[in-house]
């Protein structure tokens, strides 16, 4: 580590108010297009290129016998240049009246898409660019899409070459026409959309005497109009963990502050360990003798601190404050964008990399392959080099992460296969439950009551053992039906048995639970202990839960212990579908219900479960005598 690593300055408020505004604008088009023309036209018009720039540029074009190109600016590499696209993503720093900029130039090429994602997922906004000639090509759609999937939502769009296009007014509107109806298609609104001369600097900085027939702002203009996001220092801390190191006795956390701010005294909890202290100190290498230690740093500083008790963190954990920790979860849904050799696949392992954060993730699920022109969707289940596509990944251990809506910094992450970035994406709760709740600690004081009655002699008198028959499938499959009619089936045979329903439990012990993620796992969090004390006193408790996520159903297990059985009650959707004598799911296809199983919610089949009973295929009575047979040869004695 460096000591610039561990820097918090003690006093910025000499440098903040020096401060304006800063804003990072990722520049985006098909491949000659004219982007790295258009910025470098850009920068020479706001008198932000720095002394002897323009002279260099010139003679060096001089020197190769080409006309001077304004993408010479940008096009930093020899290969560029060479090769006459840009490959790689350059930033530079430009000025206007209003604010201070980051241009961040990323390549248009097909290959280079990984790196105009790099570049994007740093940006506030983006300027889109279009060739006026060629109109608007399947990249150009392609990078739209990826904008909306990185979250932008501030996009002016620039019509280039009008000078080409001999400045015509038709061919401008048919343009705006076409990209307009392609980006609101898919959710986004560009603020503009300007016709441009990089070449000529037509609209770039000052209104072009050829286009008078545009009324609106120039690129500049429509820049100064974008409003800056909340500032990160405002939004809720975010402290990846970096590393641990000891210094004399001190153990010091150190890492980079995504956002918010962190202060000595704050009570702060580190996700997913839900370890929590107060901050003792806030440490800082300084040249400067008896500097004072600062006692509050802020988002962009790397910073170390101390506790004020000794407890156990690691690198890719993240420190936060407790009433605004970040979702803590082993499954979540994802857009990706896929740029690995090989196509990704259902069970297909890949290292994730969130800040400092990696751990193995596997793909549980593909729910959509989207066509990125059309917008189409695809059944496919397989993701091929350069396709966008709706995924769910599940983790081995439980990770600490955040919806990109909430919050972007740790809303974003990668996809490593071999040693290669295969993909990368943002993460969506949508139809998942954070589950912190369910993997907090109990108390300590807590210590449970011994039985004088053994499990073996419940079992004698009964003439079998208790146990947990963990019904899960859709709505509409059959558990209910099942439940019941087993549930009379072993009665008459002398089992004492007892069927918990999904709605007869929220008519009473849970009717306090809505249908959300997180209502929905403690619904079956209780249900999971509530059987589980079935089965302690001997009886046979047999319930009827959809318990989509397999998180919930574990953590059932985990209560019951080896008395738990999980039965796959098997039909698929159109089987469920067609016997759905609530019409629950027309009420969801309409949009009536809202986060409902295997519509708008997902639904995890058991990967092992120890019975699977198929009613799609099967009649009622024969799926009762296998389950009974199942019965008698677990549990009779």
């Amino acid at each position: 580590m460096t000591d610039a690593t561990l820097l918090a300055t003690a006093d910025t408020s000499d440098v903040v108010a020096n401060l304006r505004d800063l804003m990072r604008i990722v520049i985006v088009g098909h491949v000659d297009h004219g982007k790295s023309t258009l910025v470098g036209r850009l920068f020479h018009d706001t008198g932000s290129l720095p002394d002897g720039r323009y002279e260099a540029i010139k003679a060096q074009s001089d020197k190769r016998g080409v006309t001077f190109e304004w993408a010479f600016l940008m096009d930093a590499l020899q290969a560029e240049r060479d090769q006459g696209i840009t490959i790689d993503t350059s930033q530079i720093w430009f000025k206007t009246e209003a604010r201070d900029y980051t241009i961040i130039d990323a390549p248009g090429h097909k290959e280079f898409l990984k790196n105009m994602i790099t570049g994007a997922a740093q940006s506030d906004a983006a300027l889109l660019i279009i060739d006026a000639h060629e109109g608007v090509q399947e990249q150009s759609k392609r990078h739209g899409y990826l904008l909306h999937l990185m979250g932008i939502r501030q996009i002016a769009v620039a019509v280039n070459k009008m000078d080409l296009a001999g400045y015509d007014q038709k061919k401008f509107d048919a343009i705006e026409t076409e990209y307009r109806a392609y980006l609101k298609s898919i959710g986004v609104t560009p603020t503009f959309i300007i016709p441009v001369s990089a070449r000529e600097g037509d609209n770039i900085v000052t209104p072009s005497k050829a286009m008078d027939w545009y009324k609106g702002p120039t690129v500049v203009k429509a820049l100064d109009s974008f409003v800056s996001g909340t500032p990160a220092t405002e939004s809720p801390l975010r402290l990846p963990v970096q590393d641990v190191y000891k210094f004399d006795q001190r153990r010091i956390i150190a890492g980079r502050i995504d956002s918010g701010r962190i202060s000595v005294g704050d009570q702060i909890i580190f996700s997913p360990s839900n370890k929590s202290a107060r901050v003792k100190t806030i440490e800082y290498w300084s040249t400067i003798p008896g500097a004072k230690q600062p006692t509050t740093s802020e988002a962009g500083y790397s910073v170390g601190i101390t506790l004020d008790e000794q407890i156990f963190v690691e690198r890719g954990e993240i420190a936060s404050h407790i009433d605004t920790a970040p979702v803590e979860t082993d499954v979540f849904r994802a857009r990706i964008f896929w740029l690995g050799h090989e196509p990704m696949t259902v069970g297909k392992a890949y290292k994730l990399k969130l800040g400092t954060l990696e751990a193995q993730v596997t793909v549980q699920s593909i729910d959509r392959i989207i066509d990125t022109s059309d917008l189409s969707n695809s059944g496919v289940q397989q993701v091929e080099r350069n396709q966008v596509a709706e995924i769910v990944l599940r983790a081995r251990r439980m990770l600490a992460l955040d919806s990109f809506i909430d919050y972007p910094a740790t809303g974003r992450f990668v996809l490593v296969e071999k040693f290669d970035i295969a993909g990368g994406g943002i993460i969506s709760m949508d139809g998942y439950a954070d589950q912190r709740d369910a993997i907090t600690a109990r108390g300590t004081n807590i210590t449970r009551a011994a039985h004088t009655i053994t499990d073996e002699a419940r079992a004698f008198r009964n003439g079998h053992k208790g146990g947990v028959l963990w019904f899960t499938g859709l709505s509409g499959a059959g558990k209910s039906t099942l439940a019941m009619a087993l549930e009379k089936r072993l009665f008459d045979k002398g089992y004492n048995v007892y069927v918990l329903d999904g709605d007869n439990v929220r008519h009473g012990l849970n009717a306090n639970l809505s249908f959300s993620p997180e209502d929905r796992a403690e619904n079956i969090r209780r249900v999971g202990e509530v059987s589980a004390l079935f089965e302690r006193a001997g009886t046979l408790a047999i319930t009827a839960f959809i318990s989509p996520y397999r998180s919930d159903r574990d953590r059932a297990r985990e209560a019951a212990g080896d008395g738990f059985h999980e039965i796959y009650v098997k039909a698929d959707v159109a089987t469920c579908e067609s016997r759905d004598p609530k019409g629950l799911y027309a009420k969801a296809r309409s949009g009536e219900i809202k986060d409902f199983t295997g519509i708008s919610a997902p639904y995890e089949a058991p990967e092992n479960p120890q019975l699977v009973i198929d009613t799609a295929t099967t009649n009622l009575d024969d799926c009762l005598d296998e389950l009974v047979r199942y019965v008698e040869a677990k549990f009779k004695v």
